[in-house]
């Protein structure tokens, strides 16, 4: 089978969000310079159809939009993925109006370090993105793969901007077309999978949060899955079952601060505080896991090279 790496990717979640505001192009630069294998953009469209990275297309919790008087008029509720969500949208600004925003820590109370830089970082687009990652490619002197995710397509889609057709022309034009290439596309919705595969032949994965139904139809078009972790908790013959049908699996998310880690893994009764997210990692790489995405790049890095001096016996002469 082709899907098992060299060794299991780090993928920086949203670049370095545990110590940079997210989707920054400086949290980028951070996860790339920490040793993350590929960086991971979520994709969202502005109103002129620009493809720019955000976790939401509501951009309240994530830009100081909320404190520009010039966009107060621009608030709005919308059905988002099936629920009702009020606030500022992508897709009713301009890649120019989006431009005069400023990013903000979405986890303030979880990450208060990270507050320091609010204000001082841009939305980047996709094409902005891309650049990094051939930048920091020539600098370092390795491979620095991107993996982006269509975020609510479906959304988009029924608004008349489509997000697969401008993704797959810019990276075409960044000369990524197969599968050889360090991309992987991502996405929670199989239609829009699917329409990519017919596109190009780019490696793609299924996002699950809930058990995948048909790892062989799933096959059929991905590359591997992504499931939540907590379900890998619940079915580790998940990972088998994956390989057994030729899919890669990359688990999310892993992060460092003791509310998002297992009981058993937390250090303290502070739920901010850092725990022992390392033996999180290795649990999920004796589990056979070939990445993960990771809000800590640097300490994935780490337990990933633990294991592997651990599992490789040394030579001699």
């Amino acid at each position: 089978m082709d899907y098992v790496p060299a060794k299991p990717l780090v993928i920086g979640h949203r670049g370095a969000s545990g110590y940079r505001p997210e989707h920054t192009l400086e949290s980028y630069r951070l996860a790339v310079r920490q040793g993350a294998d590929y960086i991971e953009p979520d994709l969202v469209s502005t109103r002129d159809g620009v493809l720019v990275a955000r976790h939401e297309n509501e951009i309240s919790q994530t830009t100081d939009v909320a404190v520009h008087p010039e966009f107060a008029g621009r608030r709005t509720t919308k059905i988002i993925d099936g629920a009702e969500v009020s606030g500022w949208f992508t897709e009713d600004f301009t890649l120019h109006e989006l431009r005069t925003l400023r990013a903000v820590e979405r986890l303030p109370r979880v990450r208060p370090q990270n507050t320091l830089f609010d204000g001082r970082f841009t939305v980047p687009t996709f094409q902005e993105i891309l650049d990094l990652a051939s930048a920091e490619e020539r600098r370092l002197g390795r491979p620095v793969g991107v993996y982006p995710e269509t975020k609510y397509p479906s959304h988009f889609a029924s608004i008349g901007l489509a997000l697969e057709e401008p993704l797959v022309r810019t990276l075409y034009r960044n000369g990524f077309a197969d599968r050889a290439d360090h991309i992987l596309i991502q996405s929670f919705e199989a239609s829009s999978l699917t329409r990519i595969h017919t596109m190009t032949d780019i490696r793609l994965i299924h996002l699950f949060e809930e058990p995948p139904a048909d790892l062989g139809a799933i096959a059929s078009y991905a590359y591997g899955i992504g499931p939540d972790k907590d379900l890998l908790v619940d079915d580790p013959r998940l990972v088998r079952r994956a390989h057994e049908a030729g899919l890669a699996v990359h688990a999310w998310t892993i992060r460092a601060e003791n509310q998002f880690l297992p009981p058993v893994f937390r250090i303290g009764d502070d739920p901010g505080w850092r725990g022992d997210v390392t033996s999180e990692y290795e649990y999920f790489l004796d589990m056979g896991v070939d990445g993960f995405f990771t809000d800590h790049p640097d300490t994935a890095v780490a337990a990933v090279n633990a294991v592997r001096r651990h599992r490789v016996p040394a030579t001699v002469g």
